[in-house]
């Protein structure tokens, strides 16, 4: 009668934005972005009369009659979506991410994907990672009306490092075969952070996609730079190159932050400026900017940049790759 699944946050590597429509329709985008050990969690409870739907995270929960879920409502979206799209009578959702709200590393399509796994399994189904992620963008960019790219879906469902490509409705890409030594030697190298001011890329999205369908040249020309820059960070990875890699992360944020003005707030410009007096050799904001977390590659210089971006008010988060995607079960 209970249901659990989960599922990864990530960190995109290069290329966010670009798989984001009209965009990936026109003119095709390209991400690469790693599965991490932070997880949102789902559990479905069946039984009783009502749906209730808890989120722990925000603190809201909210009871509902059996077919009573249609609309987006003010009240758990996200929730309300998944349940409508895959019922199960009555029962009690239950979520929770352990990465913060807000944080820019995909915690709402993980937890999308996490939603539609444990719903899926309580309905006696089972669908593979790529129909998960298919119907988890489905619940929340269209049945939730939380529009946005595909990369966090899919990234939740495959795990591992991924070099994914969008040419709306296609999704495709490949695994990045990379050695053990080296994404461990990369994680040593990182350093997560949140900025503690949580941000929500509705407005920003609609504001850059509003500039881009308008021709504006200057965010034409970032987002193909983006793409440009996914494809090189793919090659850069694969080819263990961290100097690269770093080299690549500050070109992805430059070109981020000319989709739109409010890309870095005046706080992650002084954690960035503080971790690069510190060692760091590139970073960016995670996820689509405006707040969230900043990640920072700092090979050999690791704990001073750690210690010099909590000193600008920012709290550390780990980093640990998660080979596998969504699970069934505890796990």
């Amino acid at each position: 009668m209970t249901s659990h699944a989960s599922a990864p946050v990530r960190l995109d590597f290069a290329g966010g934005w670009t798989d984001v429509p009209p965009f990936s329709a026109r003119e095709g985008g390209i991400v690469v972005s790693a599965a991490i050990g932070l997880r949102a969690h789902a559990e479905v409870v069946r039984g009783g009369d009502d749906i209730a739907l808890v989120s722990e995270d925000l603190g809201e929960a909210v009871t509902l009659r059996p077919g009573d879920s249609t609309g987006t409502g003010s009240d758990l979206p996200l929730l309300r979506a998944a349940v409508r799209v895959l019922p199960v009578g009555g029962c009690r959702v239950t979520t929770r991410s352990d990465a913060p709200p807000g944080s820019g590393l995909g915690s709402s399509g993980a937890l999308d994907v996490a939603l539609v796994a444990a719903l899926s399994h309580a309905r006696g189904e089972r669908p593979d990672p790529e129909a998960t992620a298919a119907l988890a963008w489905r619940v929340e960019a269209v049945e939730a009306g939380h529009p946005g790219g595909k990369q966090d879906q899919y990234t939740a469902a495959l795990g591992g490092f991924q070099l994914l490509t969008f040419e709306d409705p296609d999704v495709g890409g490949r695994r990045l075969p990379l050695d053990p030594a080296f994404t461990t030697e990369l994680a040593d190298a990182l350093v997560l952070c949140y900025t503690g001011v949580s941000r929500f890329s509705s407005a920003t999205i609609a504001r850059v996609m509003a500039a881009y369908e308008r021709g504006d040249e200057v965010v034409v020309g970032a987002l193909r730079g983006l793409r440009d820059t996914a494809l090189a960070m793919g090659e850069a990875l694969e080819a263990e190159d961290l100097a690269a890699v770093g080299a690549l992360l500050a070109r992805n944020w430059a070109y981020q932050c000319r989709l739109d003005a409010g890309m870095c707030t005046p706080g992650m410009a002084e954690i960035e400026a503080v971790a690069r007096a510190a060692g760091a050799i590139g970073g960016k904001a995670a996820g689509s900017g405006a707040g969230g977390s900043m990640f920072f590659l700092a090979p050999g210089r690791r704990d001073e940049v750690a210690r010099a971006v909590v000193g600008a008010g920012a709290r550390l988060l780990p980093v640990e790759w998660s080979s596998d995607g969504v699970r069934y079960g505890d796990g």
